[in-house]
């Protein structure tokens, strides 16, 4: 009796039988000073933490002694302007291309770069759980090969590629 306890318990249980996702591969190293600067959002994996933003998202970032300064901004509903300032450290070992960003400590995320161009002007970030990505753009707007090409390999590292949402830049911020 307690072995068929046992076993309706584990299979009720949501997640306790998954498997673990695969280990999410990054870029090999970024630069961080041809990184800094700003950054438009064209597509997400929606989150929480967005959830006012309805339009020209946009993130800068600028070295801050040992760690990054991170200031994200957006379009609310109403018009105004939403800004969250952050700092990011980054993982030892991992090239610049992991950076652990908290927005109000102590709690920290991970943000990992895993597709770069060679030119520092398309970039896809994600977090190693698969449940947050973006697409960022150096221009508000970016061609859709651009683009399609960047949301495929989301989905080849695992990520949901139809829950992608495009992010409109109707009035672009600027730095």
């Amino acid at each position: 009796m307690r072995k068929i306890l046992f076993t309706l318990a584990l299979l009720a249980s949501p997640g306790l039988a998954e498997a673990a996702p695969a280990p999410l591969p990054t870029v090999a190293a970024v630069d961080m000073t041809r990184y800094a600067g700003g950054w438009y959002e064209i597509a997400l994996l929606p989150s929480w933490f967005q959830r006012s933003c309805v339009a020209d998202t946009k993130a800068r970032y600028r070295a801050d002694g040992d760690g990054i300064e991170v200031l994200n901004r957006c379009r609310k509903a109403d018009g105004s302007i939403e800004t969250a300032k952050g700092h990011a450290t980054v993982v030892e070992g991992s090239g610049n291309a992991k950076l652990r960003v908290s927005f109000f400590w102590p709690f920290k995320g991970d943000y990992w770069v895993l597709d770069l161009d060679a030119d520092y002007q398309h970039v896809l970030v994600g977090t190693p759980s698969r449940k947050y990505a973006w697409v960022l753009s150096r221009t508000p707007t970016m061609d859709e090969a651009s683009l399609q090409r960047l949301l495929d390999k989301a989905a080849t590292l695992g990520f949901d590629k139809a829950a992608f949402k495009r992010s409109p830049q109707t009035q672009p911020l600027l730095d």
